[in-house]
């Protein structure tokens, strides 16, 4: 048998580099045959989107208008399922223990940037249990009153308030949610104190004011719209730094008596972390897509909606900063959620 001298030995490093290579050579084609894999057939069963409020609020809106035509896009079924409770955070717990298939989609609302700073014991992450899949749309929220309540301006609220301390309840979708946020921004801002009656959603909160179970309301404007078109809710302002489209007359809450007030409502979704990049991208596309179509714009602008879409990455960075702002308004109101 041959046997190779010390001179015609491949030296260790030569081995080396060419098993490396080898390997190499061998995994190249593995990511993208894993990527088709990913994305072959998706979706090939009905996609869900998990709403953490009840029917009618803004949230359940907002899915509902992008399902329709999502459903379309994909040739499958989006089905919009509620499951409130806890200010959405139900939702959010069962989305986070979903398959990360790109089935299971969590609708989720800037409550869900207050929540991470607002309860002590959330069973998920907003950040690290989910990736951002796309921003939605961005909706003012309304400062309204049942019509019996002897109000007509903010300047009139804030001198009954003072009045009567304490004893004024406003009603909002749940602790955390953004009403409740807007009215303790309020009730900081103008030096007065409300009382908070959480409901699990924010329709049935607006059905509680018309109703006169509490005397004010800071509702979004999609649920808002139709009790103020009625007259059976007065609107006394709207809480963004700009005045809403929809109601061009109505005064913000900054320019009728509380300067430097701004609150505003944005709605996104997210998938769990671990949903194929691919996958986060086709339905990124596609909601994009949906949000440009006239009839959704159209939808949104009537309920007082700016459409936002995006990639995925800026959603990732408005919600980042909204955590980090809000865990600062959490503090100063001194709010907490066991």
């Amino acid at each position: 048998m041959k046997q190779l001298s010390a001179g015609s030995r491949p030296a260790p490093g030569r081995c080396l580099s060419s098993l490396v290579v080898t390997l190499a050579a061998m995994l190249l084609p593995a990511a993208p045959a894993a990527a088709q894999s990913a994305i072959s057939g998706f979706p090939s069963k009905p996609v869900r989107f998990l709403v953490g409020f009840a029917p009618g609020g803004g949230t359940d809106i907002m899915a509902r208008t992008v399902a329709g035509r999502l459903a379309e896009a994909l040739n499958q079924q989006v089905i919009v399922e509620n499951r409130p409770g806890a200010n959405a955070n139900l939702a959010a717990e069962l989305a986070a223990k979903a398959a990360p298939d790109g089935y299971t989609v969590l609708f989720i609302s800037v409550s869900h940037a207050v929540s991470k700073s607002l309860y002590r014991n959330l069973k998920y992450d907003l950040e690290r249990d989910f990736v951002p899949l796309a921003a939605i749309g961005s909706v003012p929220q309304a400062l309204v009153v049942n019509p019996a309540l002897p109000v007509k301006s903010v300047k009139e609220l804030i001198a009954l308030a003072k009045k009567r301390p304490g004893e004024i309840t406003y009603g909002s979708s749940g602790a955390g949610s953004p009403e409740h946020l807007a009215g303790e921004m309020f009730a900081l801002m103008a030096g007065v104190k409300l009382l908070h009656v959480p409901f699990k959603g924010g329709a049935p909160s607006a059905t509680a004011i018309v109703g006169g179970e509490v005397a004010i309301g800071f509702n979004t404007m999609p649920v808002a719209l139709p009790h103020i078109q009625s007259g059976r809710m007065r609107v006394l302002a709207t809480t963004e730094d700009h005045r809403a489209s929809v109601l061009p007359e109505v005064p913000t809450i900054a320019e009728a008596g509380v300067p430097g007030y701004a609150v505003a409502t944005w709605y996104g979704a997210m998938l769990p972390t671990g949903t194929p990049r691919e996958i986060v991208l086709r339905l990124n596309a596609e909601i994009n897509k949906v949000l440009q179509l006239p009839d959704v714009r159209e939808r949104l602008l009537s309920l007082g909606a700016v459409t936002l879409g995006g990639t995925p990455e800026s959603f990732g960075k408005l919600i980042a900063t909204d955590v980090a702002k809000f865990a600062r308004v959490v503090k100063a109101a001194n709010m907490q959620v066991d």
